[in-house]
């Protein structure tokens, strides 16, 4: 099955060849880098700013959370040697489940945000494909790929279309 597979490419690069010189007068290939895209549009921009807000937000809880385990943990401390076993060991138990509660609430907070992130970045992406779509289209493009290291090792410049995607997704927004 592999020889097959592998027939068909190397006749596939011997038609591209031969034929190469005629398709490549009717190819126009154009390259967006998305993620540049995302970052820099003004929806992405905009939706940075309301997670860096929500992160600045978490943060200040985080800490707040983050002392009062320490004055528990200060007090119990404290406390521990006037404790008769039974008591001590039951605020310990007290201490180690408010710290367990401590972090699940900021692996959930975490992974909320990396949630948000992502849908984010996929909101603002989906719109920039309609872009991108439209421009390929109206523009005669045959291909626009995705630019990445790992799909397009090298591109030149002239057929990068990302900054004119930026603006005409930009312009949509006003």
């Amino acid at each position: 099955m592999c020889r097959g597979k592998l027939g068909i490419v190397i006749g596939m690069i011997f038609l591209s060849g031969w034929f190469g010189s005629v398709w490549a007068a009717d190819l126009k290939i154009g390259v967006v880098d998305v993620q540049r895209a995302v970052n820099e549009s003004q929806a992405g921009v905009e939706a940075k700013k309301v997670l860096t807000k929500e992160a600045e937000k978490l943060q200040h809880l985080y800490e707040e959370k983050q002392k009062e385990l320490q004055t528990i943990k200060e007090s119990l401390d404290k406390q521990s040697l006037m404790l008769n076993s039974e008591a001590r060991a039951a605020k310990e138990k007290d201490f180690q489940n408010k710290l367990k509660e401590f972090q699940r609430w900021q692996e959930d907070n975490q992974n909320e945000m990396n949630q948000k992130r992502t849908e984010m970045e996929r909101n603002v992406a989906l719109g920039l494909q309609k872009v991108i779509q439209k421009i390929g289209a109206d523009e005669g493009y045959t291909f626009v790929l995705v630019k990445n290291e790992s799909i397009v090792l090298y591109s030149s410049k002239s057929i990068d279309l990302t900054d004119r995607v930026i603006k005409a997704f930009d312009a949509q927004k006003k």
